[in-house]
């Protein structure tokens, strides 16, 4: 008014305002929408690169589950695995259950597809359910089942062929299950088919590769009056194969030869080498009844000649009959040394010179050993890979398994190697052989006619 000194207020000042602050607002929205979508895509991101680490089938499955858990922030999980019909649920992954929750399912039959998850099955397209209960399919839940009322199914297909469908139920903060949900576990269940096929191929290849290198061992012999028994574990890496050997044959002088050793390597040139050298001592164990250092001696030389063999570790032993007794007269190629188990469990390693091991030089003499055996005894060869790990000497892996074996050496001797192998002190990253050796309570009183040939090396030997 005039004559007050007041500035007049300008029109339309206050809704400029308003309408500036909304649209501040919506900016402000618009940025903490783009933060969230932000921070999913790196969840989703770093979901895939933790699903395609792994590589043990079951440990995917489970893995796919709780990561699009954590990704919708969803408190229940599971995947459904079709069978070969592609009706029915032959498998049934759940996580996010509580140990009571669990129990209260216990004796209950896991889903086989029928009701809203049946749905899924013959219609693949994504479902979101806000109300599990009043979808025309649902079926109800069985006795102790807790209490879902949302659900968020989406496909998981591999080759293009449905392999199972992933559930989620109940988000965390209540709200039912929206598109970007839905969108974000599409893209995941994408990644999961690829995963999944990743670890049947890497299970494929595995069981080739150990299938292939069981090939190249022997299946143990008659020892009779001996009884022997062997093992041989692979690594878990995809496509290894191994140099870890083992063989063991009864001789024409009345003698059990055991051999154990490693080809340095993890591949097929190992893998091979492997089977030449085990097949030369083979014909030269027959061919020269001489001690355990000269076979050695012998195989190093016409190895050398023929092939390219790498360095390769050996222990070749020989139990022969003495004096109402046994004795085990064996040579080392830089192996470790045999374990002896007497019947009263005590335990011994029978340390001596190694020698040099094959390939290194076929100049260097290599030491002949002896140690009496009691009747009864048991006496175990073994690779590294049974007793090494990186993080603790070698001696401690030895002594673990000296005292693994004083507990389990009274099984019967299969079961006393596979147990050792199920229970190793390694790391498990390396192949393993085991054979185990068990001479009689008295030597055989009528050992078998020997060949002239085999009988004149004898006699120049002793």
């Amino acid at each position: 008014m005039a004559g007050t000194g007041e500035e007049p207020e300008q029109p339309g000042t206050s809704d400029l305002t308003l309408r500036l602050d909304a649209q501040l607002e919506q900016i402000a929205q618009q940025l903490r929408d783009l933060a969230t979508a932000k921070d999913r895509l790196q969840g989703l991101l770093d979901a895939v690169l933790t699903i395609s680490r792994e590589t043990e089938l079951p440990t995917v499955l489970h893995r796919i589950v709780t990561t699009a858990m954590g990704l919708v922030g969803a408190r229940y999980g599971a995947l459904g695995v079709l069978d070969e019909s592609g009706e029915v649920l032959e498998q049934f992954i759940t996580a996010g259950l509580s140990e009571s929750e669990r129990a209260d399912l216990a004796g209950i039959e896991f889903p086989r597809g029928r009701g809203v998850l049946g749905h899924l099955i013959h219609h693949p397209e994504p479902l979101r359910v806000d109300d599990i209960a009043s979808h025309p399919a649902s079926a109800g839940f069985p006795p102790g089942h807790p209490h879902m009322r949302t659900l968020l199914g989406v496909a998981v297909s591999v080759r293009g062929t449905i392999y199972g469908d992933l559930y989620l139920s109940e988000r965390s903060d209540g709200q039912p299950f929206d598109r970007d949900d839905e969108d974000i576990v599409i893209t995941l269940a994408g990644a999961a088919g690829i995963a999944i096929e990743n670890a049947r191929l890497f299970e494929q290849i595995r069981d080739s590769a150990e299938h292939f290198q069981r090939l190249l061992l022997p299946t143990l012999p008659d020892l009779n009056p001996f009884t022997a028994a062997a093992t041989y574990r692979p690594a878990p890496t995809p496509g290894h194969l191994g140099g870890d050997w083992y063989d063991a044959l009864l001789l024409p002088d009345n003698a059990c030869a055991v051999v154990i050793g490693d080809v340095v390597g993890h591949d097929l040139h190992a893998a091979a080498a492997m089977a030449q050298t085990r097949s030369m001592l083979r014909a030269l164990l027959f061919d020269r009844l001489t001690p355990p250092s000269t076979v050695l001696h012998q195989l190093d030389r016409t190895l050398h000649a023929i092939t390219d063999l790498p360095v390769t570790t050996a222990c070749l032993a020989r139990i022969e009959p003495e004096d109402g007794g046994w004795t085990l007269h064996w040579s080392t190629a830089g192996h470790l040394p045999p374990l002896l188990i007497t019947p009263d469990r005590r335990t011994q390693y029978l340390h001596a010179e190694p020698g040099l091991p094959l390939a290194v030089s076929t100049e260097e003499h290599r030491p002949d050993h002896t140690h009496p055996l009691p009747p009864g005894a048991t006496v175990l060869f073994f690779t590294d890979g049974l007793i090494e790990r990186p993080d603790q000497p070698v001696d401690e892996g030895m002594a673990q398994l000296a005292e693994l074996a004083t507990h389990h050496v009274g099984l019967p001797l299969q079961d006393f190697v596979n147990t050792l192998a199920d229970h190793h002190p390694s790391d498990g990253h390396d192949d393993m052989a085991i054979l185990a050796l068990r001479v009689p309570l008295s030597p055989d009183p009528a050992p078998p006619q020997i060949p002239p040939a085999a009988s004149a090396a004898t006699e120049k030997w002793h």
